[in-house]
Order: structure tokens, then sequence, then C-alpha cells
């Protein structure tokens, strides 16, 4: 199957040009590209989150595959899909899905389920796409999507999503897409986003679950994120570092309701 762009031409330029000069635009000359394990990236329009995603982007070893899991924002479909075979398309690249790594996968992570319904309208995925084009042409991909999720069902997840990794010997990142908090004052953006990303900054999926749960933070990704710091962890990560932060304020320059956006990496 190959799955069309959903958001072309609304949260990105429709045109191979026109989304080429907008990724270059918020992408940036990083003195030197680390290699990570995972990133948290935002997923709104460019105009709003991108220079956020961009500087996870321009900062990273580029692997031979991503892992990208994004939020459920539609709910349709299972509590957690994959599209384990097929091709992603957006203006400037085709990305071919990593079959093999799909596979394992599926194999490895019993509550995850084949299924296109939820990854046909979903932003959050197709969103990094436009930036690893850029960055690096057309990698492999498995897109993965995630609606709501007990804590214990995202320590098993992340676990399988490592072992599945481990199995197949792939040099993986894997991208947690999430925008933080939503329809707030900067001010109290700033402040609750501060608690998620500290415990982010900590590599303590538990304590930014509750965090967020118990403070009513309405971060979009945090079952995604959750889920790739459980991997992570797995994997050997020992540090995560915040590349940048900001709302939604900074663009429209309304600053009584805006959403914000961090870029982290794991390694």
């Amino acid at each position: 199957m190959r799955r069309l762009p959903a958001v072309a031409g609304k949260f990105y330029g429709g045109h191979p040009a026109q989304l080429a000069e907008e990724v270059a635009q918020c992408s940036f000359q990083a003195p030197g590209r680390a290699k990570v394990i995972g990133a948290v990236s935002p997923h709104a329009g460019l105009m709003y989150s991108g220079r956020v995603a961009g500087s996870i982007y321009s900062s990273i070893v580029m692997p031979k595959t991503f892992i990208i899991i994004g939020p459920n924002h539609t709910g349709l479909g299972p509590d957690m899909s994959v599209m384990s075979s097929g091709e992603w398309l957006i203006p400037t690249a085709v990305f071919k899905i990593d079959e093999e790594l799909g596979k394992s996968m599926l194999e490895n992570m019993p509550m995850l389920t084949e299924d296109i319904e939820a990854q046909t309208q979903e932003h959050s995925v197709e969103m990094q796409l436009p930036f690893i084009a850029y960055a690096a042409g057309q990698l492999g991909i498995v897109p993965v999507v995630a609606g709501d999720m007990t804590l214990e069902e995202c320590a098993a997840a992340g676990k399988g999503m490592a072992a599945a990794i481990k199995k197949t010997g792939r040099d993986v990142v894997i991208i947690a897409s999430s925008d933080m908090s939503h329809y707030v004052r900067d001010d109290i953006a700033r402040e609750t986003d501060g608690l998620a990303i500290k415990k982010i900054l900590d590599l303590d999926p538990d304590g930014l679950y509750s965090t967020v749960v118990g403070n009513r933070i309405s971060m979009c990704g945090l079952i995604p994120v959750t889920i790739m710091l459980y991997a992570a962890l797995e994997l050997g990560a020992t540090e995560s570092a915040l590349l940048r932060y900001a709302t939604s304020g900074e663009t429209s320059n309304d600053y009584d309701s805006v959403v914000g956006y961090a870029g982290l990496i794991v390694r």
C-alpha cells in the first residue's frame, strides 16, 4: 500500500520546492551531529513548530531506519497499530517501510496490531518525514500510532520494541512525536511543560506518566514518549538533552492560548 500525504498543503507546503524551502528555513548548521537512540519532536504546522523539529534533525546522526511513534488524534483503529509494509509519500520523498523490523516488532510486541485505519489521516507521524527527507533522503521507516495505554502497557511496548531492534540488528532512532501543553496561557505552558521535560531529562518514564496525568498536562504524545523512554533505557540510554523549547505564541503573538513544543534527544 502507498500511504498518501494527509496534510500536505495544510501543515506544510504541498509542492516539492515549497516544502524544501520551508524545511530549509527550519534547519540549522549544527556544530556536530550526535548519535542518539531516541528523540522527542513536535508535529504542528511548520510555521509553529518547525524550528523545534528542525533542531532535532539538524543535530542527530541519521540512522538506517526511523521508528516513528505518533499519538492517535483521529480515534480510529486499535490502541496501538503499525503499518509494517508499503510506502509513505510526501511531496519531496517516498519512504519505504522497513518490513523486517516491522515484522519483528509485531512478533515482540503482542499489543501491536497490523492496521492502517489509524495511519491514513494521522498527521503526527507524517510531520516528521519532511525533515528526514531534507536531512538524509529516503530512509527506512516504521510508522506506529498509539492511543490510550496504561503505564504497564507502555513499559511492555517499549521493552518489546527494544527486543525487536536488537533481534534485527538495525541502526534505529526512535522518534516520539508529541506537542506539549495545548491552549493555555504561555506562562502556564512553560511552567507545566517544564515539569514533564524534567522527567524526560531524568530518563524517568514512570515519573513522566504520573506527572502528566497528575498535573493534567495536555501533552498529546505522552504515550509515544513514555514508550520511547522505556525502549531507550533497554537499549542503553544514559542521558537526555533539551535542544529547543517554544510556544505557538512566538509565531501568533497570542500568548493567552498557546501550544508548547519541545525538542529533546536521548542517547
